[in-house]
């Protein structure tokens, strides 16, 4: 292959690498980092060295993973130290998805695999166990080209995976429906636009936790918010102290959630997590870093 359709074929690589970048770490921008990174290595090399590699898109997935392996080890000491509750970043629905590629049939899976629930359950996971789950399971990477990466053998990296998909199926058992989650964050908009209390507590769920991530950047919470009488003063209030804001129903990766509008920009975007027909996790995005796709 002649060396400019092979960089021509390398750059259009980069929804891909971003795509894969942002499920291993969860933010858009330590995603965009990855990629930055990525290229810059393969551009380091000759050209006669890249004109050799005959699968660049192997070639760079390998070197993206092993970048973000890299990242996600140092990654639970800046969790530690971030102000608040730190809190993957929500992206719109389909946000990853290439047009070219556009398979209808694969929406629904595609979609679920960048929902905050699904990163959320990530975070607890080691980065070998993460990057091997992303690798098999969503981009049905082979394990031994798994373990050219994590630095295990196959059969290892088959075991990091198996762990890992245990962790998401156990996590989602407790799912309801797509239609049962949004008709119960119906019912919370309706409690919480009336200025209901007594509706809103009916459907928190008695454990229902609220974090707020604003990053140290804007107003949020600096704790979790715990109880359905909290959660629901603490929203009812919310909406009170911010009149210019405009809550809009928004579709997400996690079912229907909110947007929150200022002066006709996303501030902050809300996903809930539903079970047994109430809501047992309220998500806030409030950090603007974290809003990237939104704006």
């Amino acid at each position: 292959m002649a060396g400019q359709e092979i960089d021509a074929e390398v750059l259009g690589e980069r929804r891909h690498l971003l795509s894969l970048a942002f499920r291993m770490l969860g933010t858009v921008a330590e995603a965009e980092d990855v990629v930055q990174e990525t290229y810059i290595r393969w551009y380091r090399m000759s050209r006669a060295q890249r004109d050799a590699v005959e699968v660049p898109r192997a070639w760079l997935t390998r070197v993206a993973s092993r970048v973000c392996l890299d990242v996600l080890g140092s990654a639970r000491m800046r969790r530690e130290r971030y102000v608040g509750p730190w809190l993957p970043e929500p992206v719109p629905t389909l946000a990853f998805i290439d047009p070219k590629r556009d398979d209808p049939a694969e929406r629904a899976t595609l979609d679920e695999s960048v929902s905050t629930a699904l990163l959320v359950v990530l975070e607890s996971m080691s980065p070998a166990e993460r990057v091997s789950f992303v690798l098999h399971d969503v981009f049905a990477v082979p394990f031994a080209e798994i373990a050219e990466v994590v630095g295990r053998t196959p059969a290892a990296c088959r075991q990091l995976a198996s762990s890992a998909r245990r962790r998401v199926h156990s996590a989602r058992e407790a799912k309801v429906s797509r239609a049962a989650h949004d008709a119960t964050v119906r019912a919370f908009a309706a409690a919480a636009r009336a200025g209901d209390l007594a509706g809103l507590i009916a459907v928190l769920d008695p454990d229902v936790v609220l974090r707020s991530d604003g990053g140290g950047i804007v107003s949020a919470a600096r704790h979790p918010v715990v109880g359905a009488d909290r959660v629901a003063r603490f929203l009812l209030g919310a909406l009170e102290k911010n009149p210019a804001a405009e809550v809009i129903d928004q579709e997400t990766p996690d079912g229907l959630g909110f947007a929150l509008w200022v002066e006709g920009r996303v501030t902050g975007v809300v996903t809930m997590e539903v079970t047994r027909s109430v809501v047992t996790d309220v998500r806030m995005v409030l950090n603007p870093e974290k809003l990237t796709f939104w704006n």
